[in-house]
């Protein structure tokens, strides 16, 4: 991340959030924002709207709300668009999903209806258990100016201030980065070229990342993750973050994880099962798609746990991840943890984990933050990799020389530091020493508690 700038730009006018995918995650988003917008609807789950923020010493009482604190913009300025491989609108999209109920989005009928998705970018070697009816025709390079001239028409139409991209796409077929993505210069004669190891969602991502538009990816695809994206968004000023939203099993193997290595118990094994039968689960019926899902799913527990620090412990982890396509489940997930561990004198324990939970509806407050946080990152002059994003991520998008983050408690505490560094505000290390007398142990005496006001905030940065 950039240092921290001297200004950030107010969050005046319209956003625009464009999502390449418009099926379960997003319409069960975009709904969901169109209820709050008639007070209809709660944004459970999401940071930016419902959680606080410690500002200085636990004394002085100082909590205010993070939406509060940081100049984001607000539900009310959002516009929403897209693009997807079929041709329903979102609300359509949003009855054939099941994640809300008929009744649910009756009162933002006409909004959802009104949002019609712009055909797709699609590479049927990609997506293998999709056939898509609403997509673009071109080179590589072709479609990504399509994709350029969609953004800045909608920009226009919409009267927009700002726009967002936001990956809700499907998980494409697992790839691995090769020489043309290892320069912009190789990357643009590839897309002219029409190389077929550019996946579609790499097609949106340079789009976005060339017209200076933020770009968060949603699923495990390989999409911004290589260097001549990272180049082109340090390039163009474009805050970028991914991959794959931490929604149910994983965003529990986060939590689990790092208790077992902080109190020093060891891990022999951990098999996760999951059954799903929404269009992801579709998708992931596929082998190559679950292969770029496995990758997210299963990097977590090495990095958390660190077998090289603690070999007696982590070094022989049998680590066993299975997706299966269940149709009849729908978006309502079920995920099974069986994990195998030991204590004192190697003795053998047990914990299960069955989490039944919607994928949907842990997904759609992330895209709500990260659009909201890309936003307020663009407007700060941050550029490149948003390694504070971490915490909404599988696999978490970092500097190639660093080990990405994965304890969810870190992340949060990287993202709630990196607000309070933008605002001018103390970082937090919870050290507690200084609350007491070195010599004496004696506590210090607090001084009364002083609500948070937005005029007392101690900030040593400019708010334009």
């Amino acid at each position: 991340m950039n240092k921290v700038p001297s200004k950030i730009a107010p969050a005046a006018g319209r956003l625009g959030i464009l999502l390449p995918g418009m099926g379960a995650v997003t319409s069960t988003f975009i709904a969901g924002v169109e209820l709050m917008k008639k007070g209809l609807g709660k944004p459970i789950g999401s940071l930016t709207q419902l959680q606080t923020i410690r500002l200085g010493k636990r004394y002085e009482g100082r909590n205010p709300l993070i939406k509060d604190f940081v100049p984001l913009a607000g539900v009310e300025s959002l516009v929403f668009g897209g693009w997807d491989l079929f041709d329903d609108n979102v609300y359509e999209a949003a009855l054939k999903a099941g994640v809300l109920t008929p009744e649910q989005i009756a009162p933002v009928k006409k909004e959802l209806s009104a949002i019609v998705p712009m055909p797709a970018v699609f590479d049927q070697d990609y997506v293998k258990n999709l056939r898509a009816t609403h997509v673009k025709e071109g080179t590589r390079w072709e479609l990504a100016q399509q994709v350029m001239e969609d953004i800045e028409n909608f920009k226009r139409k919409n009267k927009l201030d700002r726009v967002v991209m936001i990956w809700c796409g499907s998980t494409e077929v697992s790839t691995e980065p090769g020489e043309i993505h290892g320069s912009l210069e190789a990357l643009e004669e590839a897309m002219k070229d029409d190389d077929k190891s550019i996946p579609p969602s790499m097609v949106y991502a340079y789009a976005a990342i060339k017209l200076g538009v933020p770009y968060a990816n949603g699923a495990p695809n390989l999409s911004a993750d290589v260097p001549a994206m990272v180049e082109l968004a340090e390039q163009t000023g474009a805050p970028i973050a991914g991959k794959d939203f931490k929604t149910g099993q994983t965003m529990m193997k986060t939590v689990i994880g790092p208790a077992l290595k902080t109190r020093m118990l060891g891990l022999n094994g951990w098999y996760s099962t999951n059954i799903l039968g929404n269009r992801d689960g579709e998708v992931l019926d596929d082998p190559g798609s679950f292969r770029s899902k496995e990758k997210t799913k299963t990097s977590v527990l090495d990095t958390i746990l660190e077998k090289e620090l603690y070999p007696d412990l982590y070094s022989k982890i049998s680590h066993k991840v299975r997706i299966d396509y269940y149709p009849p489940r729908g978006d309502a997930k079920e995920g099974w943890d069986n994990i195998d561990i030991f204590g004192w004198l190697g003795m053998p324990m047990q914990i299960k984990i069955n989490f039944l939970c919607r994928d949907s509806i842990l997904a759609a407050p992330l895209v709500l933050d990260l659009a909201l946080f890309l936003d307020l990152a663009k407007r700060s002059g941050l550029s490149g990799i948003q390694e504070w994003l971490s915490f909404y991520f599988k696999g978490p998008q970092c500097r190639p020389d660093l080990k990405p983050e994965h304890d969810l408690f870190t992340q949060h505490l990287k993202l709630k530091n990196t607000l309070r560094l933008l605002m001018g505000e103390e970082t937090l290390d919870h050290s507690g020493l200084d609350y007491y007398d070195a010599e004496k142990g004696a506590v210090h005496a607090a001084p009364a508690p002083r609500p948070y006001k937005k005029a007392e905030s101690k900030k040593k940065v400019k708010v334009a």
